[in-house]
């Protein structure tokens, strides 16, 4: 089998993501299964145009808006492609291979209104409604798949769910910190409300640690030093591992996430995840198991539940157990099976 993953970034972009993890989590197991995988992105300085990952063949091309034009070139070349729609405008393979899958992580309908000025959200809106003309699409979350459906009108019977999973040896618990920390990490975008996290540290009797990059960090490296928080920047795999280990809570104040590796993270490292009621944390989070959620923008509810888990010890231990055990739900090997049997079927 030989397949084509296309998306903007690839893991090695100094922007990957979320959307990066689950390419290169499913890939690499596709591979030992003896299937082909060719990803192909977008050219970034100081990185070679091909290179090679685990098996998996990287293929770099064109900047950010060309890359459109040079996919749908390799788009020919393979016998099923993969178009991962992370960054909202799809890449169109359908037009040049019948065998060709709209990889769909969230919708970004009013996302993009948070982000880009009227003129470029219309137009982003507008192109990524050309979901709909995909024969078929795997969504990430029965969330992501109830929005292309009611949100951009796409047929539900050419969707397939599939979950991303965890690597449970590299996200294990370890040692809690010995005073209060709640963590807040992701990239700093007006749609992630980072603010709100900062907030939320006026009102509980708890460390704020914040990790991550992006358009906002000025702004939350002045706001954090007024509640004596810690703002790390963008960090390595080894220290968000070990932050999700120590945090007592891990905050999520998205305005929607697709699928939230952020909770499957940090329940895996036995750390619940307060988040609010948007996009796929309803869908992951059972209230009192794993977590808890709160309406949107309900930062007095979320400062009362912290409050109320820092000052019960046996509560909070429970809770750190049974996020950890929640977490098991998922794994790699899980979803990368689905992906083969899926691709097996075309």
């Amino acid at each position: 089998m030989d397949l084509l993953i296309i998306n903007h970034r690839d893991l090695k972009h100094p922007k990957a993501g979320g959307a990066e993890e689950v390419i290169y989590e499913v890939s690499k197991r596709l591979v030992k299964r003896g299937v082909n995988v060719t990803w192909f992105a977008e050219r970034v300085n100081g990185l070679r145009e091909e290179d090679e990952i685990e098996g998996i063949r990287v293929i770099r091309r064109g900047n950010p808006l060309s890359i459109h034009l040079y996919s749908i070139f390799e788009a020919k070349k393979h016998e099923i492609v993969i178009d991962s729609i992370a960054h909202a405008v799809p890449f169109y393979s359908y037009l040049v291979n019948p065998k060709t899958i709209g990889l769909v992580h969230h919708v970004h309908q009013e996302v993009v209104r948070y982000e880009l000025n009227p003129f470029l959200a219309k137009t982003v809106s507008f192109l990524e409604k050309g979901l709909k003309n995909y024969g078929r699409i795997v969504a990430v979350s029965n969330t992501t798949r109830r929005d292309l459906i009611e949100k951009l009108g796409v047929n539900p019977s050419k969707i397939k769910v599939i979950y991303s999973g965890i690597d449970h040896e590299k996200y294990k618990p370890g040692k809690k910190s010995d005073q209060p920390t709640i963590l807040w990490i992701g990239r700093l975008k007006n749609y992630k409300n980072p603010l709100d996290a900062i907030e939320i540290a006026k009102r509980v009797k708890a460390k704020l640690v914040m990790a991550g990059g992006g358009d906002l960090e000025a702004l939350v490296k002045k706001k954090i030093a007024e509640v004596n928080g810690e703002y790390l920047g963008r960090v390595s795999e080894e220290k968000k591992i070990e932050l999700y280990q120590s945090a007592w809570i891990v905050i999520v104040t998205s305005f929607i996430e697709g699928w939230s590796m952020v909770t499957l993270e940090a329940n895996s490292c036995g750390t619940p995840v307060i988040g609010y009621d948007k996009g796929s944390l309803p869908e992951i989070i059972k209230n009192g198991v794993n977590g808890y959620i709160v309406k949107y923008k309900g930062i007095e509810e979320m400062s009362k539940i912290i409050n109320d888990l820092i000052n019960d010890e046996k509560r909070i231990k429970q809770l750190w157990m049974s996020s950890y055990e929640e977490s098991l739900r998922y794994n790699w090997d899980k979803s990368a099976d689905e992906y083969y049997e899926y691709l097996k079927q075309m």
